[in-house]
């Protein structure tokens, strides 16, 4: 992964950078910030940096055998940790089985989600990186270098640790093999143990600036320069939003009509209509039902600042701008603040394994109340 095919986060591409020239690479970097921003992106260039044998000031070689190796993501000192998904009816599952997935899934789609990659692999289950993964880091560390100064593991995602494995990870990062370099990419950082936070480095990523973003699309996507500057002002920052604006994604199109169905028929209070629709929901599998829940929180959020008259702060598509503008007055500020809390909360059940048709059906008879505030 080159630095120069990231989009944007100049300031820490150089950041990165300068701790490879300063000699002040640390044991572990905590690599955070929200969906869609390039984080593992920034990971990987700058695992790919290190190994670099003919490395410039600004970016790898591109050609050296080190560099060669990274571009299929198979080099021998670069590790993987990643949520996976239990087959069924196996007892353990470590990250080396689902591995050749999970590159071509990067290489294929750096910018992609963990829904997308837990989609990919095992539709409508939750993943997480299991016990049995904390022997699998020991062992890989123990080992001696093959070929680089470094033993690079990219953990993805450790906030989906089990704690046992989270555990296990402390103890190796407070006495770190040496010459190893962990690069924990996280979208929740908080959600790690305090202690796994304070021996890391932390580089906060920010959003992708929208002039970067807007440059990216144009010559990604042979848009006009008009065209490419919606996209990005709706994306905010997100180029993994930008893609699904641009192509219109299943999901995103399935979230969307889910919702509108969903509004219509708790503004009705059409009991009947609404247990079906929880009953059809409940099946569809947890990763899809919590992509679901933070898709109406973001509506809610865009429909309130619609009806506040903010147009220059909404970051709607045609479709969603074509329903909002009439549904927006019934989202307002007597009932805004419940709205959210009620399915925030029904995120956190389906995230806790709650019986989903309940979960689905208590917040369509809550909303049926709430829009008639």
């Amino acid at each position: 992964m080159f630095f120069k095919d990231i989009i944007g986060q100049q300031a820490i591409k150089q950041r990165l950078q300068n701790l490879v020239h300063e000699e002040r690479i640390p044991h572990a970097l905590l690599i955070s910030g929200a969906e869609g921003i390039g984080k593992l992106s920034l990971a990987l260039a700058f695992a790919q940096y290190v190994s670099c044998e003919r490395r410039t000031p600004e970016d790898v070689c591109g050609t050296c055998p080190s560099c060669v190796k990274f571009a299929k993501l198979e080099h021998p000192d670069l590790h993987f940790v990643f949520p996976i998904i239990k087959p069924e009816g196996s007892k353990t599952a470590i990250c080396d089985d689902f591995v050749f997935d999970f590159r071509r899934f990067i290489l294929s789609n750096p910018y992609g989600t963990n829904n997308e990659w837990i989609n990919r692999i095992a539709s409508g289950k939750q993943g997480m990186i299991y016990e049995a993964e904390s022997s699998e880091i020991v062992r890989k560390l123990s080992l001696k270098t093959y070929e680089s100064e470094y033993k690079i593991m990219i953990i993805w995602q450790p906030e989906r640790m089990h704690a046992v494995c989270a555990n296990k990870l402390l103890k190796i990062l407070e006495e770190p093999p040496e010459k190893t370099l962990f690069l924990l990419v996280s979208e929740q950082p908080d959600a790690l143990l305090t202690t796994i936070q304070s021996r890391t480095q932390r580089i906060n990523v920010p959003l992708i600036d929208r002039e970067d973003m807007s440059t990216a699309i144009q010559q990604r996507f042979s848009l006009t320069e008009e065209q490419s500057w919606h996209v990005a002002r709706i994306a905010n920052g997100n180029f993994r939003k930008a893609i699904e604006v641009i192509e219109s994604s299943e999901e995103q199109q399935f979230n969307y009509e889910q919702f509108v169905f969903f509004m219509r028929k708790a503004y009705q209070r059409n009991v009947f209509e609404l247990k079906n629709w929880s009953d059809m929901m409940a099946k569809i599998g947890r990763e899809k039902q919590k992509s679901f829940f933070r898709y109406v929180q973001r509506m809610l959020r865009e429909n309130f600042v619609l009806n506040l008259h903010q147009e220059e702060l909404n970051y709607l598509n045609q479709d969603e701008i074509q329903f909002s503008q009439k549904f927006s007055p019934f989202v307002n500020e007597r009932n805004i603040e419940e709205m959210m809390e009620q399915v925030a909360l029904a995120e956190v059940h389906i995230e806790s394994n709650v019986q989903a048709k309940m979960v689905f059906l208590d917040l369509s008879l809550q909303f049926t109340h709430l829009l008639k505030k």
